[in-house]
């Protein structure tokens, strides 16, 4: 694996959620979907702390339910199962009945309690799953054909046109820590954790209590600062298991490493949230928004994300067209209040808007630096010292044809 030397923090650019000890993975297909992979797993050696962040959708499915449900028995989850290209949402007590009945298939052929496994799952809603195909996939998955971390990352993609991973390690107490991602999540993305499925595992020795607590705050910043289409899913959820084989202290906040190991968390969470929004459906770029100079960073938030779920402003880099003023309109309506002769506007290096005027411009290099993969968008409101990133895409034809024939 390349290694890129980032301070104390060693990002693996192919690294995914086996790096960390004692971590293995597997993926088949089952029958759920025509052809491609459809029903993965992560086993840890050993039960492990875990922590997690869910969908605010009002109808969660029944899988979060009884993941929910399980990690409250005692913080700690030993196995995931998922299945991919059915969401088992709004699907009533039958839907409960088959999530549980997951649930206990895979730990019975774990051998181990099944409340120590979750269960995710992620495609069409409203639909049954076909259990008896299911049944079968996990009574084979733990077969040694299917078990590699290649099959797990493909059988957990719906719409998606390419994986999302990334490993960083680090030392603490003398030990290498790794902290391993891998995601899926393409379109039905908005912020207020209602993203992706998300599993993030690593073999650092910490407190359920200080993890939990760090995945929340790192969410905030990244899972929840990028949009797709404005959709919240029924299903998507965020796991992060932490099996201690590292050997560490135990980590908690009053550990002198504990910044270094929540920068790494906070790094494999970025990426993976980055990753999502590029692979937007029908996406062709990659849209950076960072807000600075904000008297909160929650302002900070509101603002970059009003510009980022902006369907107008989406269409317009997609089309490569520097219409500032769809930027700062959704500056207007994000909600917090903005002194409009203090805001500046910034398309990459070209400065589009000052003292609450339009910035003379060469149309056509603003028009080219558009064209490029990564687009930033730069706002400075002159408020304070709080900033915030947000992410998202450009917004194409594609998506429309991805999702009028979605069931299809």
């Amino acid at each position: 694996m390349p290694a890129i030397s980032n301070k104390e923090i060693v990002v693996l650019e192919e690294g995914s959620v086996t790096l960390p000890q004692g971590f293995t993975a597997g993926g088949m297909h089952c029958g759920i979907k025509r052809k491609r992979l459809d029903l993965g797993y992560i086993v840890s050696e050993v039960p492990a702390t875990v922590a997690g962040v869910y969908t605010t959708n009002i109808f969660q499915a029944a899988p979060l339910l009884v993941t929910q449900e399980s990690i409250a028995k005692e913080n700690k989850i030993q196995a995931i199962i998922v299945n991919s290209g059915n969401a088992n949402a709004c699907t009533g007590e039958q839907g409960m009945l088959d999530a549980y009945e997951m649930q206990k298939g895979f730990a019975s052929e774990l051998g181990i309690e099944k409340h120590l496994v979750a269960v995710t799952s992620t495609g069409v809603i409203g639909e049954l799953l076909p259990m008896e195909k299911v049944k079968t996939g996990i009574n084979q998955i733990l077969q040694s054909k299917y078990a590699t971390e290649e099959n797990f990352k493909n059988a957990i993609l719906t719409t998606d046109t390419c994986m999302k991973q990334i490993a960083v390690q680090i030392k603490i107490d003398g030990k290498t820590i790794s902290i391993g991602g891998a995601a899926k999540g393409s379109g039905m993305i908005h912020p207020n954790m209602a993203t992706m499925l998300g599993f993030i595992t690593t073999d650092a020795n910490i407190a359920h209590e200080d993890l939990h607590a760090a995945l929340k705050d790192i969410t905030n910043q990244t899972f929840n600062m990028i949009t797709v289409d404005g959709d919240t899913s029924t299903n998507d959820m965020v796991l992060v298991l932490a099996n201690g084989l590292a050997g560490n202290d135990v980590l908690t906040k009053d550990h002198p490493d504990w910044e270094l190991f929540k920068s790494g968390l906070k790094l494999v969470s970025e990426e993976l949230a980055k990753k999502i929004a590029r692979d937007g459906e029908g996406a062709t770029k990659l849209v950076e928004v960072q807000v600075n100079g904000a008297y909160s960073h929650e302002a900070a938030r509101a603002v970059g994300k009003s510009i980022i779920s902006s369907n107008l402003v989406k269409t317009a880099i997609y089309g490569t067209d520097p219409n500032w003023g769809r930027i700062v309109t959704a500056i207007g309506y994000s909600g917090i209040p903005v002194e409009p002769n203090a805001l500046k506007v910034a398309i990459g290096p070209y400065k589009v808007f000052e003292n609450g005027l339009p910035s003379p411009i060469v149309e056509e290099e603003v028009k080219e630096y558009l064209e490029m993969e990564t687009v930033k968008i730069i706002v400075e409101l002159n408020q304070g010292n709080e900033s915030a990133t947000a992410w998202g895409c450009d917004l194409t034809y594609d998506y429309v044809k991805i999702n009028a024939s979605y069931r299809t």
